[in-house]
């Protein structure tokens, strides 16, 4: 790809858009950026009780450079602003060296747990004279895996104690094991994994078995994403650049001390990075689920990002748990996955992650900027104004004279919209 800026991008219609993202990634199937890409019986194989499918806008967000390489972005949401102001962000961040990400290798975490165990001590340490044999058998179960560079790294075991107030205590054991699973997210091949030990678990100890299953909690596979951008180019509608970059700063530190702040400040966060985990068939439940538990790791739940100013600029940080994959799933079964992964490159799985992390970065510059200048609402009812244009009953042609006139008067609701196609249509 030759670059990632299309200015005025936001201008054009979607089926010239469409043509464009085609012809820059030399993509001879456009349409198969359609929601009818996916058929029936495609969907049916999907998953259970399928009477149709569901359309969500698929769209492209522009101008980013990653580690020197441009960038398209597709992002399935509803949600307006969300695309403008990652774009808008990748566009101002492009100057000053772009984002920056790395990714940990594709390592998944699996448990095996021993409940009701009478001594946790002397289970762990026949377990510890057994760990070979655990490796071994491991390392049996996915040939193809280690073909492909990936297999066990590692494993350990852990003593947990049940103590809920007004409960019954009880100790657990459990085992943690390690596995590099390449291009894939791995939820299929971990738990295989674990079926497989858990007699070996119970034999050797005598303990009852308890769950076989990963965890989506990857703290083996984190990813993280920075940027800096100098103060001066922060300046937005005659707030200086300082003032800007105090105002974001500030409105971390609030996120970071305060879990009712740091819980909205995260959603922001998930806006892009989920949108983008729908576009290329991952897992987003298990994302969200992983980065809400990297929140709270300190006892507190808090901000995913960070930001701070270092040598005259802003800089931001945003590093959390990353399980996705490029093979398998619905990658395989659905249209739509393959084509928005030659969109994005088709990255392997640690590429995909940094490039998760870096939507997420760009997500919550565009929030915190504009909470710190115009405030959220402002910039996000702007976006939505076309929605209610629509419900007050516009024509195609009629919407963006309805949106001008909504944004010029800073109201936007449905009655003034319609007040506004009454004035248009009148002669």
């Amino acid at each position: 790809m030759t670059s990632s800026r299309f200015p005025g991008f936001y201008r054009h219609t979607p089926m010239e858009r469409r043509k464009a993202i085609a012809e820059e990634i030399h993509f001879d199937s456009p349409e198969l950026f359609d929601a009818s890409s996916l058929s029936l019986q495609h969907a049916d194989i999907m998953v259970e009780n399928v009477i149709g499918t569901f359309a969500m806008p698929l769209a492209i967000a522009v101008n980013f450079s990653i580690n020197g390489s441009d960038r398209l972005i597709p992002m399935v949401v509803e949600e307006p602003s969300v695309i403008a102001a990652v774009s808008n962000m990748a566009k101002l961040v492009r100057p000053h060296g772009g984002f920056q990400s790395h990714s940990d290798e594709s390592i998944m975490i699996g448990q095996v747990q021993l409940y009701d165990v009478s001594d946790p001590v002397a289970c762990i340490e026949k377990l510890n004279h057994s760990k070979e044999f655990f490796m071994e058998q491991a390392h049996q179960i996915h040939p193809r895996l280690i073909e492909r560079g990936g297999g066990i790294r590692g494993l350990d075991f852990r003593h947990i104690r049940y103590d809920e107030e007004g409960e019954t205590p009880s100790d657990m054991v459990v085992m943690h094991f390690y596995l590099d699973c390449v291009d894939a997210m791995g939820a299929n091949m971990i738990n295989t994994i674990a079926e497989m030990l858990a007699p070996r678990l119970q034999d050797i100890t005598g303990e009852k078995v308890g769950l076989r299953i990963l965890s989506n909690y990857a703290t083996k596979r984190l990813a993280t994403a920075r940027c800096q951008i100098p103060v001066n180019a922060l300046n937005v509608d005659g707030i200086s650049g300082e003032l800007v970059a105090k105002g974001i700063i500030n409105a971390y530190r609030f996120a970071y001390a305060d879990p009712w702040r740091a819980a909205t400040n995260n959603k922001g966060i998930m806006n892009g990075i989920d949108a983008l985990a729908i576009a290329t068939g991952n897992d987003w439940r298990a994302i969200e689920a992983g980065a809400h538990a990297w929140a709270a790791r300190s006892g507190q739940y808090r901000s995913l990002g960070k930001w701070s100013l270092k040598d005259d600029s802003l800089v931001g940080e945003l590093t959390l748990p990353m399980q996705v994959g490029t093979v398998g799933g619905p990658i395989r079964t659905h249209p739509q996955v393959a084509a928005n992964l030659k969109i994005l490159g088709n990255p392997r799985a640690k590429e995909l992650s940094g490039i998760m992390a870096v939507i997420g970065l760009a997500q919550n510059l565009g929030a915190l900027r504009a909470l710190a200048t115009e405030g959220i609402q402002k910039g996000h009812m702007r976006m939505h104004s076309r929605n209610i244009a629509i419900q007050a009953g516009a024509k195609h042609s009629e919407i963006p004279l309805v949106v001008e006139r909504m944004s010029e008067t800073h109201s936007f609701s449905l009655e003034f919209a319609q007040q506004i196609l009454q004035s248009i249509r009148s002669p």
